[in-house]
């Protein structure tokens, strides 16, 4: 007979977690959806040892920013907001404009939304390399084709 009582949850230290790379061409992509996907990634929840606490994410390495897509009227609705902090220093740029000047931000912000304002989501970020060509530098990690199932 199994005790159930000698069950114990495990939780995943910093040691035993070995981040993987994964690849992700962004062409014809949905901006929001793409996002989630790499958030889920970023923050480990695709892993079964996944700790709330612990970075247990992967890194992710985006490819042809500038070739993703925006549904519906928000290249030209969606702002992005910049505060100087000093009476009126507030800045906004539309989703196009910014597509045009700095198209690996506008992917950075729609992941930066999606996980946690910590200390571990910042930490978390930083395992995120978006380039807005089609070429990248991180070869000699050998990132592999980020699944279809995430």
């Amino acid at each position: 007979m199994i005790d159930h009582h000698t069950w114990t949850t495990h939780s995943a230290k910093t040691s035993e977690v070995t981040p993987v790379w994964f690849l992700v061409d962004a062409s014809g992509l949905t901006l929001g959806r793409l996002a989630t996907r790499i958030a889920m990634v970023l923050q480990g929840k695709h892993k079964p040892c996944y700790t709330a606490h612990v970075d247990t994410g992967d890194f992710v390495v985006v490819i042809n920013a500038e070739k993703v897509v925006l549904t519906g009227r928000k290249l030209d609705q969606k702002k992005y907001y910049a505060y100087s902090g000093y009476p009126g220093g507030l800045r906004t740029t539309t989703a196009r404009k910014m597509l045009d000047i700095h198209p690996e931000r506008v992917l950075e912000a729609a992941v930066q939304g999606m996980v946690p304002g910590t200390r571990l989501g910042r930490v978390m970020l930083t395992k995120l390399k978006v380039y807005a060509g089609g070429t990248h530098p991180h070869a000699a990690q050998q990132p592999s084709p980020f699944p279809d199932h995430l």
